[in-house]
């Protein structure tokens, strides 16, 4: 099994976990991936997941709803709690569709009744994993445009703004009480140091600090 490391990397190959009180479906599910040349890691219950599992890599979970000492629904708030976005899929053995709403709402990415074709949960696992990828790579994104915004002084800050906001140089100098010059410079230095060449290009980027 593997042991949590000290940070993870986003790079790193991603990792489907299964957790799940069977002992036999955790041996066939980690059979399972090995044939498809994925990296797995299989705990008997949450607890023993949440104590050795690097819940901030890559990868998605893959659990069991009902187990003895905590359900899959319990894990699932456990990761909210702890701040981790990692994907997770559902199995059961009940067709509870009040339970699946509730775990979809929640996140969930799937729910699969048990028992289920080996490419249906292959496609699901492909499906959490790819949706995971995407997320890290638009935070990794906007930590970026973070730390540029970072740069900026604090009138640098209000001309990006106001010139986001579809205003021209001579009202974004009337708006703050400073000349048409002053504009000039202060939105020449924060081009350089949002790296942005373009408007447009400042516009997504402040866009995507305002989602923050």
């Amino acid at each position: 099994m593997q042991h949590a490391q000290p940070k993870a990397d986003t790079s790193a190959e991603p990792i489907v976990y299964v957790v799940d009180d069977d002992e036999e479906m955790r041996e066939t599910l980690l059979d399972l991936f090995m044939v498809t040349k994925k990296r797995a890691s299989a705990f008997p219950n949450g607890p023993e997941f949440l104590k050795r599992a690097d819940i901030s890599a890559p990868g998605c979970l893959v659990v069991d709803l009902k187990m003895p000492g905590g359900t899959g629904l319990d894990l699932q708030q456990h990761l909210s709690l702890a701040g981790s976005r990692l994907p997770v899929i559902f199995l059961t053995g009940f067709a509870d569709i009040p339970t699946s709403v509730k775990a979809m709402k929640a996140g969930a990415t799937d729910f699969i009744t048990k028992p289920f074709a080996s490419q249906d949960l292959l496609d699901a696992v492909d499906h959490a994993i790819r949706l995971d990828s995407e997320r890290r790579k638009t935070d990794a994104e906007r930590e970026r445009i973070q730390a540029l915004a970072d740069t900026l002084t604090p009138r640098e800050q209000e001309v990006m703004l106001a010139v986001v906001s579809g205003l021209m140089n001579k009202q974004v100098a009337y708006q703050l009480g400073i000349s048409e010059m002053t504009v000039k410079l202060h939105r020449m230095s924060l081009m350089r140091k949002m790296e942005s060449r373009s408007l447009a290009d400042l516009v997504r980027k402040a866009e995507r600090l305002q989602r923050n």
